[in-house]
């Protein structure tokens, strides 16, 4: 079996030891799934290269906020790394305690704010001076002592396939710039309902090399070298994500030992709890969308695969340009060059661009692979699309692990006939 959980077996594909056919002959198509084995065993990877230091894993639920996701990983021993009250909120659902969530993100509100002190997370990631007076002045009044982190923006360089996936460079909305870091934690100590309790940085997503940590931990310890000269009680080096998989054959996955030693070395030196917040390291190979073919056209010159499946199901390619292999569920000999495209009325709306690619007719199905992260949570009802059904496999069985919307669904929240109000 491969890595991701997915292999042939006799010319079909499975998840794990479930034919995808089964799945899609069960649950219909589209359908997003997963392999728990694939999840495991990232996982358990990841804190194994951190044995014998002081850390903990802190999932980044942006990637995949399914709760039987969730509840697979805090079963493992993960925490979590969230950016909304309804992250916080399924992070509970899942099973998760305040203390086992981190709450970044540039722009919380009062209300998430004031959802995060009730539950008692164990960090709030400050991204600026704003949002740091906003915290002390919901702390004082509920009567409590605030704990956070500052997010150090160390401003550099870093290379990834697509521009809107990095946050450490200079110029970026996320983090504090460092230069203004002396700034605020003096700043942290004249105010009573704050307790700086760690740094942190997140460098982007998608880091191919350890390079930019090279760079960017050492800006971050001198953070830390700054917060204990103002007498702040730091606890916790917070490193972030970012670690890298491969999407086309031709990419590597990071270097999980080369980063865990230059990031033990960090621990070691600062002698604070180390939180690491991978999401799409975790996740990513786990999951493939499965699609039937819908049609085959010719035009212009140009052969086109028209699934069933489209950019309100899995937007990357349109958003970032980004590349998903794309197989046969079964083994075809035959190959054809053609842009595999979806039912969206958008020029936009499409998954592969003069691809070689399986030649398959109307009804047999593709599997677009390496869609566990920034798949099924992106995904949105335009064009009135009701989202799909996501599936777990363990082994030889599988489960429906959130049900396919209904057209009842698209309106439920909706009003037709009006309640007018005056002022």
């Amino acid at each position: 079996m491969s890595e991701s959980g997915f292999s042939r077996r006799q010319g079909v594909l499975h998840a794990e030891s479930v034919p995808l056919p089964t799945i899609a002959a069960a649950v219909g198509t589209p359908a997003y799934v997963y392999c728990a084995g694939t999840i495991r065993a990232r996982y358990e990877r990841l804190a194994h290269a951190f044995e014998g230091v002081p850390h903990r894993i802190h999932f980044a639920m942006k990637a995949n906020s399914n709760l039987s996701v969730l509840r697979l990983l805090q079963e493992l021993g993960a925490g979590v790394d969230i950016v909304s009250g309804g992250e916080l909120y399924r992070a509970r659902e899942a099973g998760f305690t305040g203390r086992d969530v981190v709450f970044s993100g540039v722009g919380k509100t009062v209300q998430e704010i004031e959802q995060a002190l009730d539950d008692r997370v164990l960090l709030i990631n400050v991204e600026s001076e704003a949002e740091l007076v906003t915290i002390d002045a919901v702390a004082a009044r509920k009567g409590v002592v605030a704990p956070i982190a500052i997010r150090v923006n160390p401003e550099v360089t870093v290379e990834t396939p697509h521009a809107y996936i990095r946050t450490g460079e200079k110029g970026q909305k996320f983090g504090i710039p460092r230069d203004d870091i002396s700034r605020l934690v003096a700043l942290i100590s004249d105010l009573p309902h704050i307790a700086l309790r760690g740094l942190g940085m997140h460098l982007g997503s998608q880091i191919g090399n350890a390079d930019p940590l090279r760079d960017a931990l050492p800006r971050l310890l001198t953070a830390v070298e700054i917060a204990r000269a103002e007498g702040h009680d730091v606890k916790y080096l917070d490193v972030g994500g970012g670690l890298s998989v491969p999407y086309e054959a031709s990419e590597r996955e990071a270097d999980v030992e080369d980063y865990a030693q230059i990031v033990r070395a960090a621990a070691t030196e600062t002698e604070l709890m180390l939180l690491l917040e991978p999401g799409r390291y975790i996740v990513a190979e786990s999951g493939t969308l499965l699609t039937e073919v819908l049609y085959r056209k010719h035009a212009a010159g140009k052969d086109f695969v028209v699934t069933d499946a489209g950019m309100s199901d899995l937007i990357r390619p349109a958003l970032y340009q980004a590349y998903h292999a794309i197989e046969a569920v079964v083994d075809t000999p035959r190959t054809i060059t053609a842009d595999v495209v979806g039912p969206i009325c958008e020029s936009g709306d499409f998954f592969a661009k003069n691809r070689e690619l399986p030649d398959v007719s109307a009804g047999e199905l593709l599997a677009i692979r390496t869609t566990g992260a920034y798949g099924y949570t992106m995904t949105s009802n335009y064009n009135s699309r009701p989202r799909v059904v996501e599936v777990l496999a363990d082994g030889s069985r599988f489960a429906i692990i959130t049900e396919r919307e209904r057209y009842e669904d698209l309106v439920r929240l909706e009003r037709a006939h009006l309640q007018w109000r005056t002022t």
